[in-house]
């Protein structure tokens, strides 16, 4: 058993529900965590955002709700079938976790399109690869193309049990695609075949809409009173 020192940050706008206030518990920055480490504290609930660990402690909230999918078991629906069957043509290449100008410049657009009030809108190089890399996970990017063009790329972590989606972003033009989905899927797919056992999610949020997405993919795992579960039905 281990000793993670953690501190409270102060309350800040929520960034998924209108009008409400946030706070995380973060693990401390002098701690030197690892893989291998975050791969025990994810099963706990916390996410990583560059190298900053953390996870939802709101006093008067609770709908933030860690989710995971137990690989083996996922059977795709009927429309993630039809978007298997339209993306069949798609090329997968990993990568490195490194910067790139060609992913730093379509992660550009993508956020103007879908996020352009957002902090990350204006993103400059630094800021990226700060929110999207860590200089102790076991991190790949993901290269989506389509017809040989770059289409997307998918942030993934990767641990001995596990692998964790961490962000997805694509060009807009491609936006028909339903890459979101395609690259969720796809990190299922290859996540059994490197014979892990979850990929995680997140949070899934019930009340926005960004986040609830993520209840299309069953039977999905959530993290209720520290004891992962699947809701009945």
């Amino acid at each position: 058993m281990i000793s993670i020192p953690l501190y409270l940050s102060r309350e800040y706008p929520c960034s998924y529900l209108e009008n409400c206030s946030a706070q995380s518990v973060f693990v401390h920055p002098s701690y030197p965590i690892t893989t291998a480490i975050y791969g025990q504290l994810i099963k706990q609930g916390f996410r990583r955002s560059g190298d900053e660990v953390y996870a939802p402690q709101c006093p008067d909230c609770k709908a933030c709700i860690p989710v995971r999918l137990a690989v083996n078991n996922f059977k795709p629906n009927k429309s993630q079938k039809r978007c298997l069957k339209k993306n069949s043509h798609i090329r997968a290449v990993v990568k490195p976790a490194a910067f790139e100008p060609a992913h730093y410049a379509m992660y550009q657009r993508y956020q103007a399109i879908r996020h352009g009030d957002g902090s990350m809108a204006d993103a400059s190089p630094e800021d990226y690869l700060g929110f999207l890399g860590s200089s102790w996970c076991d991190t790949r990017f993901v290269e989506f193309s389509i017809d040989n063009e770059l289409a997307g790329v998918a942030v993934i972590d990767q641990f001995e049990q596990a692998w964790s989606a961490v962000y997805t972003f694509f060009e807009p033009k491609f936006s028909s695609y339903s890459l979101g989905v395609y690259a969720v899927l796809w990190q299922i797919e290859q996540a059994r075949l490197h014979q892990k056992e979850f990929l995680y999610l997140g949070f899934w949020i019930e009340a926005c809409k960004k986040m609830a997405y993520k209840s299309d993919y069953q039977p999905l795992q959530l993290l209720i009173n520290q004891e992962w579960v699947e809701p009945p039905g």
